[in-house]
């Protein structure tokens, strides 16, 4: 049995839980929806299973529903990794300590630190720690336009555009570079995305990357500089906007054979 958790943020015209599971549907395969507001994850009456987390609102509770239930069941993704890509500051030590290429950053409660960060660099990026499509992100090129810490902050790197690659298993399957006006290129940040080739570069540091956090699957941002790629974040519930590559097709054949593979 598959159970699923729908993405609370799913509309009529963006809805990534009914695209996946439409694809379930028409390989014949079981599945149900649960609600994490509405279960006891400690009563045992789901066990056994493959629950498929195509989102969850960020609050405690949501949270800790899932990761009681990944105690006996196998979830997908994790709730380590989904908690790792909300917090950028754990993706960014991650990455480090795997050697893959990232942006200089700094995360520190120290004005006067982060201060000295913004004087080596001259512009940085402030970001929130678990923000998410883009909303908050600044540059910043004085002190004085920070608020109260604590402060994450990445050396800017010049750029028109980035890259959002969507990896499953450790391989990229489908591709965008989004292009704006504005410092994030995110589409919820009015960002436009065209499909795009994924050389082998591109390939292997964003399959590094998702392997880096732990996610089955996850979206890979990059941006590319004079040295290559550099990888921003990696988001665990991602969407695949104005990707060509068929992803929930490759989606829901990948949680069909993990949850195969779980009863084997």
């Amino acid at each position: 049995m598959i159970s699923i958790v729908q993405k609370p943020t799913d509309s009529v015209g963006d809805n990534s839980t009914l695209m996946v599971t439409k694809e379930l549907t028409r390989a014949g395969v079981t599945f149900r929806f649960i609600d994490p507001d509405s279960i006891d994850p400690l009563s045992g009456a789901i066990s056994g299973e493959l629950i498929w987390v195509c989102g969850i609102r960020q609050d405690d509770h949501q949270f800790e529903v899932i990761n009681a239930l990944s105690v006996d069941n196998l979830v997908i993704n994790s709730p380590d990794s989904i908690f790792t890509c909300a917090s950028k500051v754990k993706t960014s030590a991650l990455l480090r300590k795997k050697g893959i290429r990232t942006p200089e950053t700094l995360f520190t409660a120290s004005p006067e630190t982060a201060g000295r960060f913004i004087k080596k660099h001259g512009r940085v990026v402030y970001k929130p720690v678990y923000g998410f499509d883009g909303n908050g992100i600044r540059l910043i090129t004085a002190i004085h336009e920070l608020g109260n810490g604590p402060f994450y902050l990445q050396e800017y790197v010049p750029n028109e555009q980035d890259y959002r690659v969507f990896v499953i298993d450790g391989k990229s399957v489908g591709a965008i570079v989004r292009r704006s006006d504005s410092l994030a290129h995110n589409i919820h940040q009015g960002g436009s995305g065209l499909p795009c080739d994924i050389d082998p570069d591109m390939d292997q540091i964003a399959g590094e990357a998702a392997m880096a956090v732990g996610v089955d699957y996850g979206g890979v941002d990059l941006l590319k500089d004079k040295e290559g790629y550099t990888t921003l974040e990696v988001n665990g519930t991602p969407n695949w906007h104005c990707m060509s590559a068929p992803i929930p097709g490759l989606l829901a054949e990948y949680l069909v054979k993990k949850e195969h593979h779980s009863r084997c």
